[in-house]
This record gives C-alpha cells, structure tokens and sequence, in this order.
C-alpha cells in the first residue's frame, strides 16, 4: 500500500458538490481508502481566466501503481465531464497527483511530486491542513513553503455539515451522499 495525497479543484457548475462527489467516487474504489480530506478552499485562478475555483486536498491509501491511479483520475475527470480544450481551461473537475509515497517522478506525461505544488497556495494549504509534517521530496517540509505562496488569495470555506463526506469516508456508503462515481 501507498500513501497518495491527490489535490482536487474545480470551476464550472456546482463546483464544491462536485468535489464532494468526487471524494465519493475515490472512496468508493476497492483499491483505495480515502484516509482524509481537507476542508474546501475557494481560490482564485492562476494563470487563467474564468470563475474562482473550489480546491481540496484527500489523503488516501492505495494498492495502485502511479500510472493505474493517474488513469483513474483521468477517468474520474470525465466522468464529471472533464474537457481539455487548451492549457489552464476551466473545469468540472481537476484531479492531480501531488505526492505518491515518497516516489520521485519525472517522465513527459507524470511528474511526482506535482511541479507546481510548492508554489501553490491552493495546493500547499490544504496539505499542511491534513499533515502539518508533511515532507515533499526534494524541497522539505510543506509548512516551511506556505511563505512563499503567502500573497495568493484563498479562502477557508466554511462547511455547514459534513456528514455525506464523513460516512463515506468511514463506511464507503455512498447512499447518503447523492453523489459518487456516475
């Protein structure tokens, strides 16, 4: 087993339910336990256009290797209807490997940790949120990065009940949720 933190985000539709049912559709995969969740964070885009973003970070356990659980997250982006029409386009949905174990990858099409994680804030703050010592490989402790990404915007958003998320991820019941994988 693995240990994978994935960041979350989205911009089109009802975005924060989208990142809901998503983190539902990982929990409900067999080869994956979705360990925690960050709270959700509103962002605005970075070098993009378009509405402010809803961004978060899980925490899961996996039997996958790297390549099967980046096609997965493919997948599961369009499921939620994930177009890629040019580069930092809006989104339904967004997922991206930041850490996978403590693995070093650079291939043309996979790189891990994900190259922007330690210059956003979108990314660095909800990992720090759910593992304050976190290490990434090659460039240390997250919350010794969180100065440099200091001057983005994002915003805590504050969550009425967290119930639908909270029994997914301990009994992977997906009926009280309304959401999960399509």
């Amino acid at each position: 087993m693995t240990v994978a933190y994935l960041g979350l985000g989205a911009n089109l539709g009802d975005a924060r339910q989208t990142l809901k049912d998503a983190v539902v559709c990982l929990a409900q995969q067999h080869t994956i336990a979705v360990l925690a969740k960050s709270s959700f964070y509103r962002t605005a885009p970075i070098d993009a256009g378009g509405d402010d973003y809803f961004n978060c970070v899980v925490k899961l356990e996996t039997t996958l290797p790297v390549r099967h659980l980046l096609a997965l997250c493919h997948r599961i982006e369009h499921q939620f209807g994930r177009e890629r029409p040019f580069r930092n386009a809006p989104r339904t949905l967004d997922l991206d490997i930041l850490l996978y174990g403590d693995h070093c990858i650079d291939e043309p099409d996979l790189i891990v940790p994900h190259p922007r994680l330690t210059e956003r804030a979108f990314a660095l703050v909800p990992l720090v949120e759910i593992d304050a010592a976190i290490v990434i490989p090659q460039h240390g402790r997250a919350d010794a990065l969180l100065a440099a990404v200091a001057s983005q915007r994002i915003e805590k958003m504050k969550s009425p009940c967290q119930c639908p998320i909270l029994g997914a991820l301990a009994g992977k019941n997906t009926e009280s949720s309304g959401g999960g994988c399509r």
